[in-house]
């Protein structure tokens, strides 16, 4: 067995110590791009130079917990799903889900909300590609309901992307709004969301020459 760093430290660690050490350090007033790699380090019980062991730098670390993040974001879509299928709105569920992870102290959620705007051009590549992932899971949603429903919207892949970053903008916006403010915003912005809808389905009814119910 491997001899400790020092007395009180950890003989091994693993990437997943450094990421869960992040985590407890930062919150919604602290990015994870203010920490420094002495603090990760001794929240993880490690001497410094033992956290090259896992990661290059900061910015690796930080790019990894951010991939962790999105992971976790991309969980709401599924709990809009299991919403949906129980007869709840899509739109509303996947709302009120997102807005409950977001009080919930969900620190994963919060990295991503700051990260895509005060984090170092790294980190907002890291937030973007995320985001591409959950636009293309939220695309492929459209496309399935849509088809069940018998209509269509023009574009899904810009529908999806307008939705994921004005959801983004304004989940940003929540985290230093009081809580009492949370219903009304996910009223503000579910009818932002139907107005995408309902336009993209007028363009596609439009470019059809058709004659599509618009959704409800």
């Amino acid at each position: 067995m491997p001899a400790p760093d020092g007395p009180g430290r950890k003989p091994s660690i693993v990437r997943e110590d450094l990421i869960a050490a992040a985590l407890r350090l930062i919150g919604p007033h602290r990015s994870v791009s203010t920490l420094s790699l002495r603090e990760v380090a001794r929240e993880a019980g490690i001497a410094p130079n033992s956290f090259y062991r896992q990661f290059h730098d900061m910015d690796e670390l930080a790019v990894a917990l951010i991939d962790v993040a999105g992971e976790s974001l991309r969980g709401i879509i599924g709990d809009a799903r299991r919403r949906a299928v129980s007869g709840r709105s899509i739109v509303r569920g996947s709302l009120e889900a997102f807005m409950e992870r977001l009080r919930a102290d969900d620190k994963l959620l919060h990295v991503l909300l700051r990260e895509g705007t005060v984090g170092s051009d790294a980190f907002k590549r890291a937030v973007d590609r995320q985001l591409h992932f959950f636009e293309d899971e939220l695309r492929a949603d459209l496309i399935r309901i849509a088809a069940s429903q018998g209509l269509s919207f023009h574009r899904p892949d810009l529908v999806s992307r307008a939705i994921t970053r004005l959801v983004f903008a304004l989940g940003g916006t929540a985290l230093d709004s009081p809580p009492e403010r949370d219903e009304a915003l996910v009223d503000e912005l579910s009818q932002m969301i139907r107005m995408l809808l309902r336009g993209a389905h007028a363009l596609s009814r439009d470019n059809a020459g058709g004659r599509e119910r618009a959704p409800g």
